[in-house]
């Protein structure tokens, strides 16, 4: 197809392709730097905007950014493609489309509506040309509601992963850690646990005790060992208790090849998490984890930005239906975000793609150590997360976690959010920390007494 050109004052400006316009339209980021696809320049980057804002989105389905014979995710997006709930929009040009997003008009119904006829490329197209408080706005007009033991993502409710993470897998330091965070009442989106070990002995052990514990003190919540896959799948066959399956996925049919995935392997997981029936108000089983970057990092980007390629794995966990989506935007480095302002950015458009792609996305909230950002870049992006309407966030303890290596959000940081915008945990959790004597009206905490029935003496 014909390349984009325009001048600006003297300077004339040409993009060869539609991928190299998604690229240098981008708001700045390390990660489009290292691969060499980023705008020279803020003029550059502008230049593409504008572009970028005069094409159709019909476009994105005739000019495909990734082979449709090449890549089986290209593939999932065009044969799933929904023609019908594209056509209220199917005559708009990317500008255009943002400002439609905007109108007061367009509320949660429509936009729920308009989902499955929208593609990762035009969402990210969009996101592209949106100010952050566009990206906030949009997203908190998105309801994307799902349920396993707990209902996620209801209106003025936020959920709270439980990440009691420990460098060996000790079975009393996880437990203490589970603890401390739902006498904080966290844990309402799934208890989820990084393991050191991806054996199947190991994850097993896990999976009976958070077992052990969910039906003992009958919390309605969800367990998650976040293990690949495949071991997930050997731990369903030994009959280990398997709430949700998780698995990172990215953008690319080659990256997903580098994680050791498939969309058919996915398939077969996820029919066989569904065939357990182990939940009580809904049957959604997947959890997955995704990241800008991922694509990049495995040289598997096929020149993309790293944030079209980030959305285009919105498209694979949308194929199955989740429980739950997270973007752990801060966690690769500096390399691909490097600096609080990056990060956030990247937070604000991921949740934004997320929701408006029909998933229901929470976001770690994290950076590195050796990354250009601190305590107070996260504090600034868990506040605009939470106006935004953000399903869920990591409670990890003292946000600190000490076997992955990162700084994230901690049991507490729920409450500042929960007291701030007037937010209460899943229903089904709230009406249980009401009846465990933890919260009063799902956001303050009650002084836990000696004789506490979830204190290790009893």
């Amino acid at each position: 197809m014909s390349p984009f050109s325009l001048t600006l004052g003297t300077t004339s400006h040409r993009f060869s392709s539609l991928s190299e316009l998604m690229a240098k339209a981008t708001p700045r980021r390390s990660g489009d730097e290292l691969a060499g696809v980023g705008a020279a320049s803020a003029e550059e980057r502008v230049a593409a905007q504008m572009l970028l804002a005069d094409v159709p989105l019909s476009r994105f389905l005739e000019d495909l950014l990734v082979p449709y014979e090449e890549d089986e995710v290209t593939r999932l997006i065009i044969d799933t493609h929904d023609a019908n709930a594209f056509a209220p929009v199917s005559n708009l040009t990317v500008g255009e489309f943002r400002n439609w997003l905007l109108r007061y008009e367009t509320d949660a119904p429509l936009l729920a509506a308009l989902a499955p006829g929208l593609t990762p490329e035009m969402v990210a197209a969009v996101s592209k040309i949106m100010g952050n408080q566009d990206l906030v706005l949009v997203a908190q007009k998105c309801s994307v509601v799902t349920a396993f033991r707990s209902t996620i993502g209801l209106p003025s409710r936020l959920s709270v992963r439980l990440q009691p993470n420990h460098p060996t897998d000790d079975p009393k330091g996880i437990a203490a850690s589970i603890l401390d965070g739902m006498l904080y009442g966290c844990g309402d989106a799934v208890i989820g646990i990084n393991p050191a070990s991806d054996s199947v002995a190991a994850v097993s052990t896990l999976l009976h005790l958070l077992d052990d514990l969910i039906h003992r003190f009958e919390i309605p919540t969800q367990s998650c060992i976040l293990t690949h896959v495949t071991t997930a799948m050997r731990c369903m066959a030994v009959g280990a208790p398997t709430d949700l399956v998780f698995q990172s996925v990215a953008g690319t049919q080659a990256a997903n090849n580098s994680f050791g995935i498939s969309l058919s392997l996915l398939r077969e997981a996820h029919d066989a998490a569904r065939s357990l029936k182990r939940g009580s108000v809904g049957s959604n089983c997947m959890y997955f984890e995704t990241g800008q970057g991922s694509c990049l990092s495995a040289n598997a980007h096929h020149g993309l930005d790293q944030q079209t390629c980030e959305v285009r794995a919105y498209a694979v966990a949308r194929a199955f239906s989740p429980l739950l989506v997270n973007t752990v935007v801060g966690f690769i480095g500096p390399e691909y975000l490097y600096d609080g302002k990056q990060i956030i950015r990247a937070g604000l458009e991921d949740h934004f793609c997320g929701k408006l792609l029909g998933l229901p996305i929470g976001v770690d909230v994290c950076y590195t150590n050796h990354v250009e950002a601190d305590q107070d870049d996260m504090d600034t992006l868990l506040t605009l997360l939470g106006v935004a309407g953000c399903n869920f966030i990591m409670g990890v303890p003292g946000a600190d976690d000490i076997m992955l290596g990162y700084q994230s959000t901690s049991f507490h940081d729920s409450h500042y959010l929960r007291q701030a915008l007037n937010l209460r945990p899943a229903p089904e959790f709230e009406e249980w920390l009401e009846k465990m004597n933890i919260v009063h009206q799902g956001k303050h905490l009650i002084p836990v007494a000696p004789n506490h029935p979830l204190l290790p003496e009893n």
